[in-house]
Formats: C-alpha cells, structure tokens, sequence
C-alpha cells in the first residue's frame, strides 16, 4: 500500500540496482501464489498480517545473522525511526 508504486515493484527496483538490503514482505495477502511472487521477486522472507511480534522480531534477526555474521541487534535505526527489540519501544525523533 505505498504511495506510487507497490512493494514488489520497490524490491524488485532494488534488486536490479545490486541493492541487497535483507527485506520482510508484512502483507495481508496470504495466498501461496502471493508469498511466492514475493519471494521470487527478491523478498527475503514473507510474514502474513495478522502476526506476533515475537515472530517478526525472530525473523528479522535470523536475516540480520544471515547477512554477515553480525551479532544479533537489539536496536533498529532508520533515519529517525528507533526500534528497541528488547523493550519493544518505537521513537521517531523525540516522541516515543
């Protein structure tokens, strides 16, 4: 539901341009149809809504372990997006 242009289209941009970012499909689409056009379009992984967040949580630092042998994160930065994975606590800027 992104403005412009549709998820897919957005990682299948991103796999042509050599961009290997790990990405989590969220969608309420639950076929398996779908999840398949997800993953081959480039998806790392693909989590139907409605989901637990102890699972999305796990997914996300089984990528994070698979993209370099990082040690797992227990926080998330994107700009001036903050996720705490322990405490579970989202900031943008200064307002939590």
């Amino acid at each position: 539901m992104l403005p412009k242009l549709d998820g897919l289209a957005l990682i299948e941009r991103m796999r042509k341009e050599k961009v290997n970012t790990p990405v989590i499909i969220l969608s309420a689409r639950d076929s398996i149809d779908d999840r398949v056009k997800g993953l081959q379009t480039g998806g790392d992984d693909y989590l139907t809504k409605p989901f637990a967040f102890s699972e999305l949580l796990a997914r996300v630092q089984a990528l994070i372990r698979r993209a370099g042998g990082i040690s797992e994160a227990t926080q998330l930065n994107v700009g001036d997006l903050s996720i705490n994975l322990l405490t579970r606590e989202v900031t943008r800027g200064e307002e939590d």
